[in-house]
């Protein structure tokens, strides 16, 4: 059997444990730098404020409805994220965290369990031990577990908070009730060419023939199919080595400076290398990007990226963060305002297993320079140690003007009790 576990609006949720005040509130969370809309609370949802509203546009409307709206509080996210998966993973050791909050568990063993009784200790001991609310979806299959899962959603008052798909008749039941528009991997274009063979609903789709969808799909929507017929075909994901990593943000405001783009795209390198050295990987190759603003179209538009080849593999810091910040400077216009830049790094190979070069090398001294960082840094969280050319006082700059504290990250934002 597997299940879906899944925080209910985590965004909100999240603000709500530490801000009791929320409770009941209607709550909307922005995006990066303040832009859109990208969660939201029910009762947000019942004041039908659409996902992906400009807040500019739809400030006027937050107001007369009161509508909490907050800044993306990542840290806190994050952190609340890793108590919630780590609590999953006392119920099982089969689990594989789909996003920020939500994850699959498999039970394998747990023949003789009964998993209404479980599925109501998953959700407890995560409300207990966090305050987060969740549904929990359990089924004979992964995509089956999300059916469940969403059957769970729109009906807590009956379910519980838990639905268990654990016959065939609750599992054609469940499969007529769905539509196509909410089964888990069948996107937009998937939908189009089934409705034209008359498909409405999951069960319409299990209805085809398996040689015509392995004819006019692939190997993937056919495990989909069997998967929602009941046969396991789609297993738990294992963690696979990224072949690459990219670190690309909006600015906070347009930069029209060098300077303050170099220490951007510092920032932004040294991050990739910190990410490759925690997967023991080294790049071969960097991808310097560099836009304006395409939303401000009165203004004079400048779209730019280079490609650094190295000589070695490296998965230093230093290393990346000179090439990055020497190929941002070769593209950079004066006179134009720039609002987004990125840093890609591929061409990953093993950092202990890769073809030397005979002239050129890393320099030694890197290696444990870049060890003695990395620990540094892990152990005193927020990071310490940055580069000279970095601003030291924040590492994301973005717009946060309705953020709300770090309660769980930074002892200085920690809730007080009066």
């Amino acid at each position: 059997m597997f299940a879906l576990v899944d925080c209910n609006n985590f965004y909100a949720s999240c603000e709500r444990v530490f801000n009791p005040n929320l409770q009941g509130q209607p709550v909307a969370i922005l995006s990066n730098n303040d832009g859109c809309v990208i969660s939201m609370s029910d009762e947000a949802k019942g004041l039908k404020l659409p996902f992906g509203a400009p807040i500019f546009k739809w400030e006027g409307f937050c107001k007369s409805n009161n509508i909490k709206v907050l800044s993306s509080n990542y840290p806190l996210y994050g952190d609340m994220s890793s108590r919630v998966m780590s609590i999953l993973k006392q119920f099982t050791p089969d689990v594989e965290v789909y996003s920020i909050d939500e994850a699959f568990l498999e039970f394998r063993g747990f023949d003789k369990y009964n998993f209404d009784n479980y599925g109501i200790q998953i959700r407890q001991r995560i409300l207990k031990w966090t305050g987060i609310p969740t549904c929990v979806g359990i089924a004979p299959t992964k995509a089956l577990s999300k059916v469940a899962n969403k059957i769970a959603r729109k009906f807590p008052k009956e379910t519980k908070g838990v639905y268990v798909i654990d016959s065939e008749e609750k599992r054609i039941k469940a499969l007529k009730w769905i539509t196509l528009e909410d089964v888990w991997g069948i996107g937009r274009g998937l939908q189009k060419r089934l409705k034209l063979k008359g498909c409405k609903t999951a069960f319409d789709f299990t209805q085809l023939s398996d040689d015509w969808v392995r004819k006019s799909f692939s190997i993937t929507e056919w495990k989909l199919k069997k998967d929602l017929e009941g046969i396991p075909t789609l297993k738990l994901d294992e963690i696979k080595t990224k072949r690459a990593i990219a670190t690309t943000r909006s600015f906070e405001y347009t930069y029209s400076d060098i300077d303050n783009i170099k220490e951007r795209i510092s920032t932004f390198a040294t991050s990739c290398a910190e990410k490759l050295r925690k997967q023991e990987s080294s790049c071969h190759m960097i991808i310097v990007m560099l836009s304006s603003d395409r939303h401000k179209k009165q203004l004079q538009q400048h779209r730019a990226s280079k490609v650094v080849k190295l000589s070695y593999p490296t998965d230093s810091s230093l290393t990346i963060c000179k090439h990055a910040v020497e190929a941002v400077s070769s593209i950079f216009k004066k006179g134009i305002k720039y609002k987004r830049a990125g840093v890609i790094v591929t061409g990953l190979v093993p950092t202990y297993n890769h073809q030397l070069h005979i002239f050129e090398h890393e320099n030694p001294k890197h290696k444990p320079l870049m060890t003695a960082i990395d620990g540094i840094n892990k152990k005193y969280k927020d990071y310490k140690i940055k580069l000279g050319n970095q601003d030291l006082e924040r590492t994301w700059k973005m717009r946060q003007e309705r953020l709300s504290p770090r309660y769980t990250t930074n002892i200085k934002e920690i809730i007080t009790v009066k």
